[in-house]
């Protein structure tokens, strides 16, 4: 008995790899009745929905079935559609990915993607009702919440997502890149703190979230994508499209070990899935590395041109990406291979982590962070409207004002002294064209000038830091370094001695006027 047990063993072993069964390539889009993430009996397949690999693209049949060719080591997902919500996954996440591994994949620190039977694979949507579909549609947008440690991860908890939490009318999360800071066993404690939030949610993977020991770009987003879903996904509303795609470009033993572009299959997802996006929705294009960076690292111009080839016709695009740790607005002209008949607005958002969560801590215990351009860190928010309009705004952390405005001015002058001193406005928001005023004790309002200098407050910071006899801080502030949203006005020395006040006002191109206000003492001196 033993000896047989010992020939079928090697029989079975004398098999060869070609001999296995093939992993399954099919599966069925199904109509989630019960929101269980199963299909149940009775739960019908649902037709026309699109579903990819992030290279090839098909559609559902009749009955909902798809069938995407096998490619080892690919993530497979759904376009979620709009008017339907996908299932729900146990840690939260949205159930719209699955990761192909029929083969064991490369050996990784952080373990990549592990091996997976070979099972069909079906994905549950559920209608939504006709009050969930109409009216705006607003998306949470965080970029580079870079958490470096458990630590960093309390602050961003306690900073960026416990203020939000049931508190906020998002209907879906997108996070621009940089999820963590080298670190990839920080990934489930990052996703369970944003999950908290109770929307689905998209992440962007970063030159910061990638397996730096795969010996290829191919096989260096395995970690992400195990945790995170695919980096290359789209998702349908009814007022917005969303592409999401990685533009890290690892080259490892080369330097620059990374760069920004787009990968081939990329461009095959993009030919094959653009011809089918309406064109009366906004389309959101969302990177980590933005297109308009430049250098070494930055992105390449042809991969860019192609891009926005692909995007030339579409006539309402907003580009999002993150990386700088600054935030500002670019819109590409023929300069940069844009041709379409309005300039194409690039929204570089502001980072979660500010300047990697450094700074003096406050008497909560979170750093101050703010950003090099003196932008503090937070969230922003996108709201759109069907017809393609769209509105953003960026939320300080904790902020107790949501004004957008930062002031700073000097806490006295003499009186009688030339007024060679300001005030200055860091309006976060702020684009060349902004306009900008001030004016003291309630008079008459002037223009403040636009300058690209490093903001003030933050050169404070820098010269408390190089004061001081001791660290302040875990890390200091950032260098300042000159912000393309701030504004200067002159003020008066030719006042009554005593205190005066200084009020701001913004005139935002999507939120109106805003103000903020800050004051300043003359006092009388002799030489």
């Amino acid at each position: 008995m033993r000896a047989s047990l010992t020939v079928l063993l090697l029989a079975c072993l004398a098999v060869p790899a070609h001999a296995l069964p093939p992993p399954c390539s099919s599966g069925f889009v199904f109509e989630d009745r019960n929101g269980n993430g199963v299909r149940d009996a009775g739960e019908p397949g649902i037709p026309g929905i699109k579903v990819s690999d992030g290279v090839q693209l098909v559609t559902t049949s009749a009955d909902g079935g798809y069938d995407v060719p096998y490619e080892d080591g690919r993530t497979l997902f759904v376009v979620k559609p709009a008017g339907y919500d996908v299932s729900v996954r146990p840690d939260g996440m949205p159930d719209f990915w699955h990761n192909r591994q029929y083969h064991k994949g490369p050996a990784l620190k952080y373990g990549g993607t592990p091996q997976r039977q070979p099972g069909c694979r079906h994905f549950g949507l559920r209608p939504r009702g006709e009050a969930t579909t109409a009216g705006e549609f607003e998306a949470l947008l965080l970029a580079d919440s870079q958490t470096a440690s458990v630590q960093d991860v309390d602050y961003y908890w306690r900073d960026i997502v416990q203020p939000l939490v049931g508190k906020h009318g998002a209907s879906l999360g997108l996070t621009l890149g940089d999820i963590v800071n080298d670190d990839l066993a920080l990934y489930p404690e990052m996703l369970r703190t944003t999950m908290s939030l109770q929307v689905p949610w998209l992440f962007i993977p970063g030159n910061h979230d990638l397996d730096f020991d795969a010996a290829s770009d191919a096989d260096s987003l395995r970690t992400f994508r195990h945790h995170l879903g695919p980096d290359t996904f789209a998702w349908e509303e009814d007022a917005v499209t969303f592409i999401g795609l990685d533009d890290i470009i690892y080259r490892p033993g080369e330097s620059p070990s990374y760069l920004g572009g787009l990968r081939e299959d990329q461009f095959a997802f993009l030919q094959a899935y653009l011809p089918t996006v309406r064109r009366d929705r906004l389309l959101v294009i969302g990177v980590h590395i933005p297109f308009f960076e430049e250098g070494a690292r930055g992105f390449r111009a042809a991969d860019r041109e192609r891009l926005f080839a692909l995007l030339r016709d579409f006539p309402h695009v907003l580009l999002l990406s993150g990386h700088t740790h600054t935030q500002r607005h670019w819109y590409h002209d023929a300069a940069t291979g844009w041709h379409g008949t309005q300039p194409l607005h690039e929204y570089n958002v502001g980072a979660a982590c500010g300047a990697y969560w450094s700074g003096v801590k406050d008497a909560a215990g979170i750093p101050d962070s703010t950003m090099a351009d003196g932008t503090p860190n937070g969230h922003a928010r996108l709201r759109v409207r069907k017809g393609g309009e769209y509105t953003l705004s960026w939320h300080a952390a904790r902020a107790k004002d949501d004004s957008g405005i930062g002031l700073h001015a000097p806490n006295v002058l003499r009186k009688g002294a030339y007024p060679a001193w300001g005030v200055y406005a860091n309006v976060y928001m702020g684009e060349a064209d902004t306009r900008v005023e001030y004016r003291v004790d309630g008079g008459e309002w002037k223009a403040m000038k636009r300058v690209e200098q490093p903001d003030p407050s933050l050169l404070v910071e820098n010269m408390r830091d190089d004061l001081a006899d001791a660290l302040r801080g875990y890390d200091r502030s950032p260098e300042a370094e000159p912000s393309h949203h701030l504004w200067r006005g002159a003020l008066p020395t030719d006042l009554a001695e005593g205190e005066h006040r200084v009020e701001v006002r913004a005139f935002d191109r999507w939120r109106g006027e805003t103000t903020a206000h800050t004051s300043y003492r003359l006092q009388t001196a002799t030489p």
